[in-house]
Formats: structure tokens, sequence, C-alpha cells
């Protein structure tokens, strides 16, 4: 063994020695959010929201009627995930009413004057609704400031995004041809972005109010129309959490604080006296000349092996022309005496069938040396009931009769 080896082996002795009558302190692990949090699965922590509100346009010319008059019906369907406690996103639909004003009839025609279209104030009524795709990316303020708790009644998240508007006009026609139909503004562009106030009343229900501002690009004729639309909007919403609604934070060790360090630095010295000890005694070791081992006494293998298949006992042609071949050698030097060994495997068969089968191929093969001029008296018929090779997938090589020179 090397010296590294037995040092390192002496080492660990003593220290363990030490530890043991040491008293460890426990370390525990908790979770710690000052790590971050752990990302949840892809199918977790999915919300849908329904809302329902007010949406008020805040147009220049909107703004010649009452603000009770530019109040419109506003509503929406959201389906989002949070990514962590922090970031989220969503995409939906949703409809903006807007009741407002205008100083040109061509541009939307929808009210009607003394000739059949309404009129307030020199300015032409109008009502127009919006149907929109949207996508916001969220942040949570509240988790973001404060830290993350599960069970926060009160959250505060801020949004950004974009949508995708499709108009459409009520139209007042003098001839009586009222009705809706695409509005002179068809796809209008917009950016929006709002706080919700969110109420968690239980593990998978919140209530919301959404304050959200939305800037529309309005396309139309004449060119001065060309503008930017102002909507301000509320809405209440209830939102549905799906499966995993939390945040887990990782798992870290909390070893404690080791007030008085005196006893076991006194175990330490202690320690390092036995183990320099330890290595004087290895170094005496080392130099000591090995002692010689004992020569082994040479090993009796076989002068030859027959082989039998599954409940044979027959002797093969083949190992006929071997066993003439040690019968020649045998009587080279009748001196010498020979064990001829029957074995059987002891996986198949029965005890008796096997016990049978060793004695009968041991003197099958006597029967053939002595046929070829082996005397009787240099043959010993034994037979060995154990495992030649262990393991049953060595069965074949335990099928046979080994002839070795006796001791």
């Amino acid at each position: 063994m090397k010296k590294s080896a037995l040092f390192s082996l002496a080492c660990a002795a003593l220290v363990s020695a030490n530890v043991a009558t040491a008293a460890v302190p426990e370390i525990t692990y908790v979770e710690d959010p000052a790590q971050g949090y752990t990302f949840n699965r892809f199918k977790d922590n999915w919300f849908l929201t329904a809302e329902g509100g007010v949406n008020v346009v805040l147009g220049p010319t909107d703004k010649v009627l009452d603000f009770g008059d530019r109040i419109a019906p506003a509503f929406g369907l959201q389906v989002g995930k949070w990514f962590s406690p922090l970031m989220g996103f969503r995409g939906g639909l949703t409809y903006l009413g807007q009741k407002g004003a205008a100083n040109n009839l061509g541009a939307y025609g929808l009210t009607k004057d003394a000739n059949g279209y309404m009129m307030h104030d020199g300015y032409y009524k109008t009502h127009i609704a919006q149907l929109g795709v949207n996508f916001d990316a969220m942040l949570n303020i509240t988790n973001w400031w404060c830290g993350y708790k599960p069970n926060r009644v009160y959250n505060f998240i801020a949004y950004v995004g974009g949508a995708t508007y499709f108009g459409f006009q009520h139209k007042f026609g003098k001839d009586g041809n009222d009705g809706w139909q695409t509005s002179d503004f068809d796809t209008s562009l917009a950016l929006r972005g709002g706080f919700i106030n969110s109420f968690n009343v239980s593990r998978q229900v919140a209530l919301s109010l959404d304050l959200r501002y939305t800037a529309m690009s309005l396309n139309s004729e004449p060119a001065e129309y060309n503008r930017i639309g102002n909507n301000v909007s509320a809405f209440l919403g209830v939102t549905y959490l799906f499966n995993q609604r939390t945040w887990n934070a990782p798992i870290v060790p909390v070893i404690p604080v080791i007030e008085d360090c005196d006893p076991i630095k006194a175990r330490l010295a202690e320690c390092e006296g036995r183990l320099q000890d330890t290595q004087r005694k290895l170094d005496e070791c080392l130099r000591r000349p090995a002692p010689k081992a004992p020569e082994a006494a040479p090993c009796i293998q076989p002068i030859a092996t027959t082989y039998y298949s599954i409940g044979s006992a027959t002797v093969s042609r083949v190992d006929r022309n071997v066993l003439k071949s040690v019968a020649a050698t045998m009587k080279a030097d009748t001196s010498v005496k020979y064990n001829v060994c029957g074995w059987a495997d002891n996986y198949t068969g029965t005890d008796a069938v096997n016990s049978r089968l060793r004695t009968k191929r041991a003197e099958n093969v006597k029967r053939i040396l002595v046929a070829n001029g082996v005397s009787a008296d240099q043959i010993n018929v034994i037979t060995n009931s154990g495992d030649r090779y262990a393991g049953k997938e060595n069965v074949y090589l335990d099928r046979c009769v080994t002839i070795e020179p006796v001791k």
C-alpha cells in the first residue's frame, strides 16, 4: 500500500474518533427568497380574466359633449401566464365603445341635423365600436418592492402593450337606413398601458380594478382627421388562477454559529499530535525490510479433461484419441499413480442421477486407458459432487472427467 494511502486512512480514523465525541451542530434547510424563485412548469401559473367597464374618449372635438354623454361600455377577455412572481404576459380580446363628436359629417356621417342628422353645438355626434386583439407585458410592483408573499391579499400590477382594433360605426341616414357598418377608421393600431388593483378572495379567484389608457391611431379623410385618439377606461374584472398558483424559493442550508471554538481547537491540536505520531510510526514501518514470502507449493493441474453433453457418459471420438495420447504418457512412468475424477453439473438432474453420471464417466475413461495399455493399478477412480467452476453459466465445464497425478 502506498505511503499516502496509509496516511489518509490514519487521518480518517483519528478525525472520525474526535468527531464522534464532539457535539455536531444541526444544519437546517429553509427557503431563501433572497436567492430568487424557481421557475414553475410551463403549464402552471396560467390565468383567465373576464372584465367589464366603461370607456371615455378624450379627443378635442369630443369634449364639446358632457362627460356623461361620452361614457360607453367596454369589456374584454384575457388569457395570461406569470413566468415569475414579477413578470407575466397576457393576450385577449377587448371591446371599446366610443361616444363623441365630430365637426365633419363626411368623415363620420353618424347623426341627424335639420336635414336628418343630429347635431350638438355645431358638431355631429359619433358612436363607434372598436373590437381589438391585444397583448400586454405585466410587472407585479408589489412583489418587486415588498417581496413575494403567497398569502398577500392585494397586488398592484403595471402593464404595457399593443393592440389592433377593427372599427364599426353606427350611422343614422336621413333616408331611414340606420345601422352598424364598417368605420371610416376601419383598422387602427394602438398602444396601451395601465394599472391593475388585484384583490385575492381565495387561492383560485381574484377581483380587480383595471385603469387603462389607450392611444389609438385614427386614419381618415380629410387629412386633418389623421390623428391619435385618446381613451381612458375602467374595468372591473374576475380572474381565475389555474394549476400551481404559488412560487417556491430555492432551498439553502442554514449552519448555526459556533460561539465557543476553544474546545474544537483543542481537539484539532490533539488530532494533529496524533497524526504526527502516526506519521513517525508509518515512516519507521516503511524503512523495515519486507519479509520474504514463502514459496507456494506447485499447483498440480489435470493432464487431460474430457467433456460430455447433458445426461451423457459416452466418450467422444476426439476424446478417445486424446486418451490414447494420455495413456502413452502414463505408461512412460508406471510409478506415478493418477486420479480419474468424475464430475457432473449440479443445476440439472437429481442428486441420484448426477451421482451415477459421475461414476459412469470416470469408469468409461479408466476402461479406455486400460484398453490402451495402462495398468489398472495406476488408476484411482473418484468422484466430486461439488462445482468445478461456480456459476450456472459454467455448467458445460462441470460435465467432465479430469485426470490428475496423485500428490
